[in-house]
């Protein structure tokens, strides 16, 4: 080293400024708080079969959840699917039902339903145990799917003659090995934490089914204004099913699907959906997103297919919030003070669109 690159050497350290040598030995830092390294990281922890995060708490009991909302196109099965993985990949036990004749989500977790296959067809009309019907899934250790054929079309005609039909599904629920009820004993872990019971967009005799199985109702909701009208009938079909069949039920969370930030609109819808139902509306929104339309055309949840996409990311955190939130203690929806005051909670929604 001459004595002017020992001059500059030495005016760098006097000025704060750290050399390549200074460097050598210390351990690399690096930023991971951008959404492009989130993004990264989430890629490569699913690719090398690594939980993406801390593990999420096991509930006391295995809650039942109801996918539903009569309004089409809202996300429905999309919501149950991904969030069923990425409860999954926390290392929580997740068993999905699928109610749907049109049998998506049987078709996006990659389960063969063709004809002739067991299904929720079987549970409901033949009385066959729900655990002779469940497959596990190909790729996911702790996810279960109990599939839907096309029978399920015919099923509602089915049902009619049957004693007990609004209860077929709860009595399959209640009597499987691996459903944990409050009261009984500890977890063991081979046992369900979440049952989620993905229902067809209507509000048939299959849709009753799963309000009455259930103890716990998720609702999507499409940042639009057309996926607010339902909601009261929806509400209302709630009430009903607490009064006379299942006081369990609760409307315990509300989730916001394909968001679009760019628009006022969407905005709008969310800030009165926020406002209305306060305590029910998990604080993440998920996004639009190609990557999570495209996934079940390859037989894949978004959370497989590219766990780093914005769609994946979203149903990760609405995953965590759900599991670590829990039952909020006093989720009254039809009670809350901002839908009792009028007949018809989606009219005040609306009213200022």
């Amino acid at each position: 080293m001459n004595q002017v690159e020992s001059a500059a050497l030495s005016a760098f350290r006097r000025a704060g400024v750290r050399t390549a040598g200074d460097l050598v030995g210390e351990r690399v830092r690096y930023d991971d708080s951008t959404p492009l390294a989130k993004a990264v990281e989430q890629q490569l922890l699913v690719r090398q079969g690594r939980r993406p995060g801390a593990a999420l708490p096991r509930p006391e009991q295995t809650r039942v959840m109801v996918v539903a909302n009569q309004k089409g196109g809202v996300g429905k099965t999309t919501t149950a699917v991904n969030m069923a993985a990425a409860l999954a990949q926390h290392g929580l036990r997740v068993l999905v039902i699928d109610l749907d004749p049109q049998g998506n989500a049987s078709t996006a977790l990659s389960i063969p339903h063709h004809r002739g296959t067991l299904s929720s067809y079987d549970v409901l009309v033949e009385g066959t145990p729900l655990a002779d019907v469940v497959q596990p899934h190909p790729d996911l250790a702790n996810l279960f799917v109990a599939p839907a054929t096309i029978d399920l079309a015919g099923a509602e005609i089915e049902l009619v003659s049957l004693v007990a039909r609004e209860s077929r599904l709860r009595k399959a629920i209640a009597a499987h090995p691996q459903v944990n009820r409050l009261g009984e004993d500890r977890f063991d872990t081979d046992q369900f934490d979440y049952v989620l019971i993905d229902c067809p967009p209507s509000l048939g005799l299959l849709t009753l089914n799963a309000l009455v199985a259930g103890a716990e109702m998720l609702i999507p909701i499409q940042a639009e204004y057309y996926a607010l009208e339902g909601l009261g009938q929806l509400l209302e079909t709630v009430d009903m099913v607490r009064t006379h069949l299942n006081q369990e039920l609760e409307v315990s969370t509300i989730l916001l699907t394909m968001y679009d930030s760019r628009t006022n609109l969407a905005a709008g819808v969310a800030a009165e959906v926020r406002e209305h139902f306060r305590g029910q509306v998990l604080k993440t929104a998920i996004p639009r997103s190609v990557r999570v339309s495209e996934a079940p055309s390859y037989g894949q949840s978004v959370m497989t297919y590219d766990p780093g996409s914005p769609g994946a990311m979203s149903y990760l955190e609405a995953a965590r919030e759900l599991a670590q939130r829990g039952v909020p203690p006093a989720a009254d929806v039809q009670n809350s003070p901002e839908t009792s005051a009028g007949p018809n909670p989606s009219s005040d929604l609306g009213g200022s669109r």
